[in-house]
């Protein structure tokens, strides 16, 4: 097994779901925020926009606003996250965001065939200049599910976020208050052929 700064910093990598309050530093910010507009993207559109929330009222509204709307959302397939959240959202302590004290919002155009796709390399450069700086990090889905409900969405432009944009992914980031065990990688999932 190769080893070097980067590879090392790819395998140790986690999703932290247990954060500091202690807000990171504008330095931090600035450099995560740096190294997500450095990510590919289609044609080299870079047509994203990455809005950074870091006000504790704004993102305990965008929370109760989650929790509201799944209330009344109907998952679109199987995909085990979706089948459980109505009932974490009735729960009167749910925080999607693990209380960690910064949300970083990926829109994109919706028209934009890879606006997905480009926004997600975006948060994975992200999510290891996170785990290089000593921070933690998580891919946030919920966003992204409810991109369509009108109160949410309407908060989410008035934070800025053009109407011309969807919602593609979001990411929280913080201090790590307890480690992530390390997951196994499962067998079968890599062929090679010469």
């Amino acid at each position: 097994m190769i080893h070097n700064e980067v590879l090392d910093c790819i395998r140790s990598r986690r999703s932290t779901r247990n954060f500091q309050e202690q807000q990171i530093k504008a330095d931090e910010l600035e450099a995560l925020l740096e190294a997500a507009i450095w990510a590919p993207s289609g044609s080299n559109s870079q047509s994203w926009l990455f809005t950074a929330v870091q006000n504790k009222d704004t993102l305990s509204r965008i929370n109760e606003l989650l929790k509201e709307g799944f209330q009344h959302w109907i998952p679109d397939d199987d995909y085990p996250g979706k089948l459980g959240i109505k009932a974490r959202a009735q729960k009167e302590d749910c925080n999607f965001f693990y209380h960690a004290p910064t949300l970083i919002i990926a829109s994109n155009r919706p028209n934009y065939e890879n606006a997905m796709a480009d926004c997600s390399l975006a948060l994975e450069n992200l999510f290891l200049a996170a785990n290089s700086l000593g921070l933690g990090s998580c891919y946030i889905n919920q966003l992204h599910w409810l991109r369509n409900d009108p109160e949410l969405r309407e908060f989410l432009f008035d934070l800025g976020i053009p109407r011309e944009h969807t919602i593609c992914s979001s990411a929280v980031v913080g201090y790590i208050a307890k480690e992530s065990n390390v997951p196994p990688r499962k067998e079968g999932t890599i062929q090679i052929i010469k």
